[in-house]
């Protein structure tokens, strides 16, 4: 059991509402960013496409919202 102050990440709490429905939408010829096996298996592309800012598909995520997001 994790000690009160061991906050550990989630994908249904932190990771999945990151992204919206027309994220998803957007992404799902690739992978389905509702779903955590394709989030792991496609991660380092996602963190790229954020970083780069093709991720999200409307506007790009400030710099430092991505940074802040991602550590």
């Amino acid at each position: 059991m994790p000690s009160p102050g061991d906050v550990r990440l989630s994908f249904e709490r932190d990771i999945k509402p990151l992204f919206r429905q027309k994220d998803r939408d957007a992404m799902l010829r690739a992978f389905d960013l509702f779903d955590y096996d394709d989030v792991v298996e496609n991660a380092d592309a996602i963190v790229g496409s954020l970083r780069s800012g093709q991720m999200p598909c409307d506007a790009a995520w400030p710099g430092e919202q991505v940074t802040r997001r991602l550590s």
